[in-house]
């Protein structure tokens, strides 16, 4: 039997990262000299699996730092030594430095050891190891195997409970570790073994006992059965020599290791397991899986299973009556069982979409790290508040949300909150807040990003504009309308750049990213009361609530969520700027009318402006209509990439394949917008004087 080690590094690296989360929450909730115990206790236990999981799959350089740490939490959790604030800062540093060496590792690249050995120094001295004692451990282990410890032999018993199989552990591997420290000899007791009719496939009946001639210490070879120390009884003691140097001592015998390597097949995956960390092929393996997995609870999985039975039950009901004489009693049952077909494939498809639904605390949780060493750094005082972290959202949404939420934040604590004394002064609580919240609204996942800060500086702002291009100095804009000119590309009112901000990455790419998840972002803010950016996003991007749409024989797909209205247009409310664009006075604002066929150059479509239908889209807050020759159905369609199948298209964010096999594309209101040349700042505002003025002319 042969075990590819590798198979399990993608278990092991989502979990040493789960422990490396869980480590650093907990650390921020340590506070210096009145540490928890349970707290001190979760957090070496995560410290201790990691080391335990690295050490297994022959990642040493992450179990040797990782020992270094867990020694000091050791000592700290046995009240050995008093928790301080720079043990928490040193211990934040190495969740950092850990998680660098695993994601190098899970990237089958070679860790940078620079950060931990520096660490590893800091821990040394506060572990009250001198220079001369390093210096003399390093000589130690440098020095020759002849100038090293004394050669033992060591008796060891290890007598593994019932169920240690069912625990994951294979006492195979743990045989081969003695093995690994020096010369063993093997003899096992099989009087445990009962019937055949009465022996469990998944029961360890058997036990071992291990003669080990070794240098290593009694506490290396209990390292070797850490993991079952609960699950096995283990004895270790010295003694006087193997079973063949003891004539009395071998009632049976033994099986020397080389020779039990070659006589049981149940060794070679031992000999795999000390060389599966260097196979790049098996780190490609894990590297290819990475971000494509997810844990999904039982209940949903029992869920989908009972959905799949139905399905199958449905589908025989109509093959049984496909093989019946059409009658009027077989058209009805076979339109009740599609009608049943629809209903079960309606409740699969929200049961698979519940399976990539996760809470959105996978986000929220990076931020009080965030917020804690940014704050230092500023020398501010801020309390970070989190509301609605059980709200559920898309796996694939809230990957690609998590960057533009960190530069938002960021530039909140930069920019937006005042430093203790500021605050003061201005009669606000020397301590800052920031706020993240997240709730569902309607068919979008609504998220909130505030801080009661200074606000955004309109006048500033508006300066900056006229200095940069962007707007012309006689043009009378609302405090809206300015502060959406953060949005634009380059824009930064920060006279200074510093590491925490202004450093290439804009509020333009932030908006570009939400819009890329077809969500949209706006702020509103008040000047000495604080800003609150508000980011709107589909809650999955698998599956699209769309409104059909026909152009010349084309069918296109328009989101419903953008869609404001649809109406017949009254041609005395339609007025030209410019050579070619229209717009329509709708109420008490003016919208700008795409012609898709034009846009997208199709030929034989309705042109006259009374015979099509105008529908009323929003996005980033900009309304313009599009015009179609006739509204179809409305249906849930499955997203496909267009970028992926074939190339990007302007004005188009994918496509899906419709219920008669053809494909059709689903139209991007951004994009469309920046065709047309709406998108510029004061375009909206440029629009309404010409349309006023062309209506006054008339």
């Amino acid at each position: 039997m042969s075990i590819d080690l590798s198979q399990f590094f993608e278990v092991f690296f989502e979990e040493s990262f789960e422990g490396l989360d869980a480590m650093e929450s907990e650390l921020l909730n340590l506070t210096p000299g009145e540490a928890d115990s349970e707290t001190l206790n979760t957090i070496f236990r995560a410290a201790h699996s990691i080391k335990g999981g690295s050490g297994t799959f022959g990642f040493t350089s992450v179990s040797d730092f990782t020992h270094v740490l867990e020694t000091l939490l050791d000592q700290i959790r046995q009240g050995q030594r008093q928790l301080e604030a720079q043990h928490v800062n040193l211990l934040l540093r190495s969740v950092d430095c850990l998680r660098e060496m695993l994601q190098a590792l899970q990237s089958e690249q070679e860790p940078e050891l620079h950060t931990a050995k520096e660490l590893q120094q800091q821990f040394e001295e506060i572990l009250g190891l001198s220079e001369g004692e390093v210096a003399a451990n390093e000589n130690e282990a440098s020095a020759s195997p002849s100038q090293q410890a004394e050669t033992n032999t060591y008796q060891i018993l290890f007598k593994p409970h019932h169920h240690l199989f069912k625990t994951g552990n294979e006492p195979l591997f743990m045989l081969s570790d003695l093995g690994d420290l020096g010369s063993i000899e093997v003899e096992a007791d099989l009087s445990a073994i009962p019937e055949i009719q009465n022996l469990q496939g998944d029961e360890c009946f058997m036990s071992w006992k291990v003669f080990l001639q070794t240098e290593a210490t009694q506490e290396q070879i209990k390292e070797v059965f850490e993991w079952v120390e609960d699950d096995a009884d283990i004895d270790i003691s010295l003694c006087g020599g193997l079973f063949s140097e003891q004539e009395s001592s071998a009632p049976t015998e033994p099986l020397e290791h080389d020779d039990a390597a070659q006589q049981s097949s149940e060794n070679e995956p031992v000999a795999q397991a000390t060389q599966a960390p260097a196979s790049k092929g098996k780190a490609n393996k894990a590297k290819s899986n990475e971000s494509t997995s997810i844990r999904v609870g039982i209940d949903k999985i029992d869920s989908l299973i009972n959905m799949v039975g139905e399905l199958v039950i449905t589908q025989s009901m109509l093959s049984q009556l496909g093989e019946q004489e059409v009658t009027e009693n077989t058209l009805a049952a076979l339109q009740e069982g599609l009608a049943q077909l629809a209903h079960n494939t309606r409740d699969l498809q929200e049961n698979v979409m519940r399976i990539r639904m996760l809470p959105i605390s996978f986000v929220f949780s990076r931020f009080p790290r965030l917020v804690r060493d940014i704050s230092q750094k500023l020398g501010k005082q801020v309390e970070l508040k989190i509301l609605g972290e059980g709200t559920e959202l898309d796996k694939t949404v809230m990957e690609k949300i998590s960057d533009p939420m960190v530069h938002l934040v960021r530039n909140s604590l930069d920019h937006g909150l005042e430093t203790p004394e500021q605050r003061k002064q201005s009669g606000k609580p020397e301590i800052g807040t920031v706020t993240l919240n997240a709730f569902h609204q309607g068919g979008n996942i609504v998220i909130e990003i505030m801080d009661d800060g200074r606000g955004l500086n309109t006048e500033k702002i508006r300066e900056k504009a006229i200095a940069n291009g962007l707007i012309d100095g006689n043009e009378e804009l609302s405090d809206d309308d300015i502060n959406e000119l953060i949005f634009e590309p380059g824009f930064s009112t920060a006279d200074e750049v510093s590491d925490i901000s202004g450093r290439g990455v804009g509020m333009d790419v932030v908006r570009q990213n939400i819009s890329s998840l077809s969500g949209s972002i706006e702020v509103v803010s008040t000047p000495g009361t604080g800003s609150t950016f508000t980011i709107r996003l589909p809650l999955t991007l698998a599956i699209l609530d769309g409104q059909l749409v026909r152009i010349a024989e084309h069918t296109y797909i328009v989101p419903l969520i953008t869609i404001v209205e649809s109406l017949q247009i009254d041609t005395n409310k339609v007025s030209r700027v410019g050579k070619s664009l229209e717009v329509l006075r709708l109420r008490d604002e003016y919208i700008p009318i795409l012609r898709l066929y034009q846009l997208f150059n199709h030929h034989d479509a309705i042109t006259e402006l009374d015979k099509a239908l105008l529908v009323v889209v929003e996005c980033d807050n900009q309304k313009v209509g599009l015009l179609v020759d006739d509204l179809l159905a409305q249906q849930q369609v499955v997203i496909k990439s267009l970028e992926a199948n074939y190339q990007k298209v302007d004005g188009v964010s994918g496509a899906t394949i419709l219920g008669d096999g053809r494909v059709s594309l689903i139209v991007d209101i951004a994009g469309l917008t920046k065709m047309a040349g709406l998108k510029k700042p004061g375009a909206q505002e440029a629009l309404i004087d010409a349309a006023a003025l062309h209506e006054e002319q008339v």
